[in-house]
């Protein structure tokens, strides 16, 4: 039996876990096989919110074998070969850009004070954090918010709509395909050729952790991706002040209702100042804002000691580089 508490709005690392482990968040381990069904038994029952359940399956395992054979290796190459502090500042880049849809969808749903605080956000990290490459901004007490157009078209009353599990892309919904459209012609960094690519690889790498999750914890690791998608995407639009069910996952039960995954009465109440980071994976709650007076010499201490890490790092990394190119030299011998 395995439990999972969502809490409030997540980064999208998790969305990216999703994305592969149902499809581009790659879990890439994970038997995506459905059962063979006897002839002389009843046909299967069809999910209200999966009524495309074959061809979403079939989508699944093209995705898996597309993670396993290219997407994974190739991480594993970027995350070998790029030291950490470049793989942060990496991070830290695409989360800025994404500010811009993150803004815009605040004022296309009305929240005025939050997109206020998410310029800021965005503004101190453009300038200060040098182009987004530091996050300087959540040492200030400016927290990140996840805010897209799925959720504006939700808040405008849209229904989600089927689920879909879609080449590369991975799950989503009708309403939520049809946000992605917005939230890309939105973000600078689409119209940067080559941006995509190393955005992608850089959030496949640091979804490892939430990928072996979903591989070692479900038996059917398709329905476990729907659900914990449905139910974070429904966390993210009602902004995590709901009451949700616990998430979990009896094997045996699921099985028998026909991949529907069985929940517990355990309720917990969800506050926005809770997060997830990945799949099924809990993290602690916000620190208590600093008073005004440290939070800016907090944020410069915090940049001089990235700053300092990274030398370390990019000497490893020198290093690193060093003992591969021996080797390969040794190996033309």
């Amino acid at each position: 039996m395995y439990t999972l508490s969502y809490q409030g709005k997540s980064h999208a690392s998790f969305y990216w876990a999703l994305f592969f482990s149902g499809a581009l968040s790659m879990a890439g381990c994970a038997s995506t096989e459905s059962a063979a069904v006897d002839s002389g038994a009843s046909a299967p029952v069809v999910s209200p919110t999966d009524p495309y359940e074959g061809f979403n399956r079939s989508m699944y395992g093209f995705n898996m074998g597309l993670d396993k054979y290219i997407l994974k290796p190739v991480a594993d190459s970027y995350k070998f070969v790029t030291p950490d502090f470049m793989q942060t500042g990496v991070t830290n880049f695409f989360n800025n850009l994404k500010g811009i849809n993150v803004v815009l969808n605040d004022l296309l749903q009305g929240k005025f004070e939050q997109s206020a605080s998410d310029f800021g956000r965005f503004t101190t990290n453009s300038t200060i954090g040098l182009l987004g490459l530091f996050d300087v901004a959540t040492d200030l007490g400016l927290q990140q918010n996840v805010e897209d157009f799925g959720q504006t078209l939700a808040v405008w009353g849209v229904d989600q709509g089927p689920y879909l599990v879609l080449p590369v892309l991975g799950p989503t919904t009708v309403r939520d395909g049809g946000g992605i459209i917005f939230d890309k012609a939105a973000n600078p960094g689409t119209y940067v050729p080559g941006t995509g690519i190393i955005e992608g690889i850089n959030e496949r790498a640091n979804a490892e952790g939430a990928l072996n999750f979903i591989d070692e914890a479900a038996l059917d690791p398709y329905v476990f991706t729907r659900e914990s998608f449905l139910q974070y995407r429904n966390n993210l639009i009602n902004d995590g002040k709901i009451n949700v069910d616990s998430f979990d996952l009896d094997i045996d039960e699921a099985m028998e209702n026909d991949g529907q995954v069985a929940g517990t009465s355990k309720k917990k109440v969800i506050t926005s100042s809770d997060s997830i980071e990945g799949a099924g994976k809990l993290t602690l709650e916000s620190p208590e804002s600093l008073p005004a007076e440290n939070a800016t010499v907090e944020a410069f201490d915090s940049m001089s000691k990235s700053f300092d890490d990274a030398l370390i790092e990019f000497e490893q990394a020198s290093e690193k580089m060093d003992r591969i190119s021996r080797k390969r030299r040794y190996r033309r011998r």
